[in-house]
């Protein structure tokens, strides 16, 4: 298998939430693992809640992409947001355009998804898990 690189997004307590809502926008099968389900449970405390969050969630679309998220245990600090983005980019503007109105459900719209000084179509938002998010469709050749 070839390496791949894929953004790992950490919650706090709505990871199966997120999980849902990107496969909604994405397409594909969400595939859970619990801390229950790992073992990890007595790293939750013993307690039951904690072991029906969720240590590993994946999500393969048809379009390639790969996408991870988990739910950060209540006994670790956990700050969202804020450092990165997740580039969502190419031609196909009718996909893109699809990704961005199923991602702005909820979501604050930082910039509009409009034309660009560059020539291209390009938005910025904040989804409703507080995850950054930019769109860019090429500009078809003249």
């Amino acid at each position: 298998m070839a390496s791949i690189l894929n953004p790992y997004i950490s919650l706090r307590d709505n990871a199966r939430e997120a999980l849902a809502f990107y496969a909604g926008v994405f397409g594909g099968e969400p595939s859970i693992m619990t801390f229950g389900d790992s073992g990890f449970a007595a790293d939750a405390g013993g307690d039951p809640v904690e072991a029906a969050k969720i240590m590993h969630g994946y999500l393969a679309t048809p379009a390639g992409f790969h996408l991870m998220v988990a739910d950060t245990p209540a006994s670790m600090e956990h700050s969202s947001g804020g450092n990165i983005s997740i580039s969502l980019s190419g031609d196909d503007e009718a996909e893109l355009t699809g990704y961005w109105t199923k991602l702005s459900e909820g979501a604050t719209i930082v910039e509009p998804l409009t034309q660009a000084p560059w020539g291209d179509r390009f938005g910025i938002l904040t989804d409703s898990f507080g995850v950054g998010w930019m769109v860019n469709i090429t500009a078809a050749a003249a």
